[in-house]
């Protein structure tokens, strides 16, 4: 897609996104450094806000839009779409390859 300056950017939702990848590596950094944890891992977070919020951005001008919760709970609620045959043409005959026989030639069963 091209960019268009008129598509929304979902500031809050870019955010929110972000606080939430904030919060849970603070956890992690919290069990995997426990007795090293320095001020330049919370910077290199508190940094890597701008960067996530600025490509959100852009991706959003370029018309990408990330699935919610509530639209991937919908897809999945919905039910398959039925297999798809083509007018017309009807399901080819069995063969020795398709059929229901053993499957490798001079089979005999189990080997002792």
């Amino acid at each position: 897609m091209a960019w268009d300056s008129s598509r929304p950017v979902p500031w809050q939702r870019l955010i929110r996104d972000w606080l939430l990848y904030v919060a849970i590596m603070v956890i992690v950094f919290a069990f995997v450094y426990r007795d090293r944890l320095t001020p330049g891992i919370f910077a290199g977070l508190l940094a890597s806000g701008p960067v996530f919020v600025v490509i959100g951005a852009v991706l959003a001008k370029f018309g990408y839009q990330r699935k919610t919760m509530r639209d991937l709970r919908r897809q999945a609620a919905r039910p398959p779409a039925a297999d798809v045959v083509t007018p017309g043409r009807s399901k080819p005959a069995a063969t020795r390859r398709t059929g229901g026989g053993p499957t490798r030639p001079g089979s005999t069963g189990r080997k002792r």
